[in-house]
């Protein structure tokens, strides 16, 4: 593989991945000795060095791409209400599932909803909202979490055998349905826009949740 092509891989894998890799890992994988990465890495570091936006990181032999410090208040400026949404309609739907499911790992969570968690976890925890159980008896060792008395308290319930059926789905379904199309203000604790509420989620097993700030609701036919 030729010198320019290395660089052209190398910056596709580090920007595709958004996470650290190893660098004996893509030497590997792209059967190339270590110090080939290490050069492409010098020359990346040249390219993506000075006033540029995105710079690359070396630490413990791994990599990674992250933005130029210089401009944290401008992309903050930018990006923080977008991910203040985003984040919101994520913790939600997290929240319901951990709900239902737990006590559940982070990465059973995660194949239900299809992405990483590790932010939204790391949230609740923040917030009180979860906590570790206990430990999961399989390879690895993953922790299990489940919703603590702030959830309760937050969600207006005296125990999680509180959380709605059935019946009670469907009335919230018209119930969201309604509000959607009548206003537009912020309806719960986590200030959601209205436009940005979570419908209805399927967990992968024909259950369906939908969970708002005052009503969790749960569909198992």
């Amino acid at each position: 593989m030729d010198i320019n092509k290395i660089d052209n891989v190398l910056e596709a894998l580090l920007f595709l991945s958004g996470e650290p890799l190893k660098m004996e890992d893509i030497a590997s994988s792209l059967e190339l000795q270590k110090s080939e990465i290490k050069k492409a890495v010098k020359r990346l570091k040249e390219k993506f060095g000075g006033k540029c936006g995105i710079q690359l990181l070396e630490y413990n032999g791994k990599l990674q791409f992250a933005t130029n410090s210089d401009y944290k208040e401008e992309v903050a400026s930018v990006l923080n209400p977008i991910r203040e949404k985003e984040l919101s309609r994520a913790t939600m739907e997290t929240i319901a599932i951990i709900a239902y499911k737990q006590p559940v790992t982070k990465l059973e969570v995660e194949a239900i909803r299809g992405v990483n968690c590790d932010y939204t976890f790391q949230t609740l925890v923040n917030l009180g909202m979860i906590e570790v159980v206990g430990i999961k008896e399989t390879i690895g060792h993953p922790k299990l979490y489940g919703t603590t008395d702030e959830f309760l308290k937050r969600f207006k319930l005296e125990s999680v055998e509180q959380l709605p059926d059935y019946e009670d789905l469907l009335q919230s379904i018209e119930e969201l349905k309604t509000r959607q199309m009548e206003t537009d203000s912020l309806y719960n604790q986590f200030e959601i826009p209205e436009e940005e509420k979570p419908e209805f989620l399927e967990d992968g097993e024909g259950s369906y949740v939908v969970i708002e700030a005052d009503n969790t609701v749960e569909n198992n036919e």
